[in-house]
């Protein structure tokens, strides 16, 4: 079935004929030599006016008489123009000029000018055009927002669904989209320079493995054709950098794209960035440290504060960060130290505080389950949450005062979890032992138990010194950074239903 075009589109594409018609390519393969961006003719122009080569998608213009006013915008913002007819440098055809300017030009279409740069009486910087070159025709119409008199906006391109499938065109008719992006960039790049100051190496690691591990998770899974064998896109790249650790490397981390065959909702993409650092001689404790550190960094970075407001909260990332204990947060709220309690007694405390359970859920389980619905959504302001039973913690050492609880934290910052970190156990029988436990929780069902991997366990076998490692969720520190509470609107392209076309 071919394509029903509307009016408009009908409009733009005999112009687009129309230029061709007058020999103008509408989509010319050569360069076009811009000199200066939006922002750098605003920070160079005082009153001496001088010459520029301009380029930019045509946003608004209006015709009176022999003279337009245009505003063109770039990557870095608007700048307005001005073309009279009778001024066009000598040689070009002036009829040609007025010809596609008044009639086969159209907003969303992409020229070039060359000119000088001068202030109108209105105090306004502006570009007096010499010469247009048309750069790109857009063949349908960007939305167009209208306020009226009293302040009521008309036909905003709103609505959450066309927004994140039509990302290019949220970026060009909503401005602070462009803007949520543009901190994107500078908090991953801020987290970057503290981990390099320090020492440590970037490296990258696979994406398909062949046995997913290093997390609690669903993987989604694949079938290499040549090899004949299952894939699984990665879930976590702990147990790769870890195998680094063991290679000699005192330092390593990742930005890593992860994948996850779970739900979706304001805090979950299948798929997400994460950031995993592991640290060779040094504990929980100090990751602690450093994670304080580089948070109020990167906040500054972003915002320009240690600050940064999140919905109604004011999240203050200025160290040092609250300090509590799992068991400890939940005993609080009980009454009942849940180390003490077997798998039927943790059930029925589930189900005393209205709490949801599966039957696959073993201690480890029911216990987070406990944390998250009683405790989590309370801790606003940035806090360590420490001291995770064994039970929940399958890669991490036991906890040097007592071998029922972990060396493990996980930072929460507006009631969901930002990082998680461990005092790396490099014990290989103990991990051993740690992976058949969750062996037997996937015989029961649990299908986010972790699989046995044998040449990790070799790996540890080879010697691997005291590691800390932490992984931060990097979409939602973004989040918390530019004050939007869906993980969709910091991704450019977030996972969708497949769209229908007829």
């Amino acid at each position: 079935m071919s394509e029903q075009l509307s009016e408009q589109e009908l409009i733009r594409r005999d112009a687009l004929t129309k230029l061709r018609a007058l020999g103008i390519d509408p989509f010319p393969a050569a360069e076009f030599p811009v000199s200066h961006t939006s922002e750098a003719i605003k920070a160079t122009f005082v009153d001496q006016p001088f010459d520029v080569v301009f380029a930019g998608r045509l946003m608004t213009f209006r015709v009176m008489g022999k003279a337009s006013f245009a505003v063109l915008r770039d990557h870095m913002g608007d700048q307005q123009i001005y073309i009279a007819r009778d001024e066009i440098s000598p040689g070009e055809d002036k009829s040609m000029y007025d010809e596609v300017w008044r009639h086969l030009l159209h907003l969303g279409d992409f020229i070039g000018v060359e000119g000088h740069v001068f202030r109108t009486r209105t105090g306004e910087i502006t570009i007096h055009v010499k010469k247009m070159t048309v750069l790109g025709k857009a063949l349908r119409p960007l939305p167009v927002v209208k306020t009226d008199e009293q302040g009521n906006v008309h036909d905003a391109f709103t609505d959450p669904e066309q927004r994140y499938r039509m990302r290019y065109v949220d970026l060009n008719v909503n401005p602070g989209v462009r803007e949520t992006f543009l901190k994107r960039s500078r908090i991953v790049t801020a987290m970057r320079v503290c981990m390099t100051d320090a020492g440590y190496h970037e490296v990258d690691t696979p994406v398909l493995q062949p046995i997913p591990g290093g997390a609690a998770a669903r993987p989604f899974e694949t079938h290499h054709n040549a090899l004949d064998m299952p894939l699984y896109l990665r879930i976590a790249n702990e147990l790769y950098l870890k195998r680094l650790i063991v290679g000699g490397f005192e330092g390593v981390f990742e930005f890593s794209r992860n994948f996850r065959n779970e739900g979706m909702d304001r805090t979950h993409n299948p798929e997400f960035t994460i950031m995993e650092l592991y640290v060779a001689y040094k504990d929980y404790r100090w990751m602690m440290g450093f994670m304080e550190g580089m948070l109020e960094k990167v906040c500054m970075a972003a915002n320009g504060s240690s600050s940064a407001t999140f919905k109604e909260n004011k999240i203050h990332f200025a160290a040092p960060f609250k300090r509590i204990t799992m068991c400890g947060s939940i005993q609080e709220k009980t009454g009942k130290d849940v180390l003490e309690m077997d798998e039927p007694s943790l059930r029925s405390l589930c189900a005393g505080n209205n709490i949801h359970i599966e039957p696959s859920m073993g201690k480890g389980k029911l216990i987070d389950e406990l944390f998250s619905a009683l405790v989590q959504p309370e801790l606003i302001q940035p806090t360590f949450v420490c001291d995770f039973p064994v039970e929940m913690s399958p890669l991490c050492k036991k906890h040097r005062d007592d071998p029922r609880l972990t060396e493990r934290f996980e930072l929460f910052v507006n009631g969901f979890e930002l990082a998680n970190a461990y005092s790396e156990l490099n014990d290989p029988i103990d991990q051993r032992e740690r992976f058949e436990a969750q062996l037997e929780l996937q015989k029961r069902g649990d299908d986010e138990a972790m699989f046995i991997d044998q040449d990790f366990l070799r790996a540890l076998e080879y010697g691997m010194p005291p590691t800390s490692g932490v992984g931060i969720g990097v979409d939602r520190l973004v989040m918390l950074l530019t004050n939007n509470p869906a993980i969709q609107e910091v991704l450019l392209f977030p996972q969708m239903r497949p769209e229908k076309f007829d």
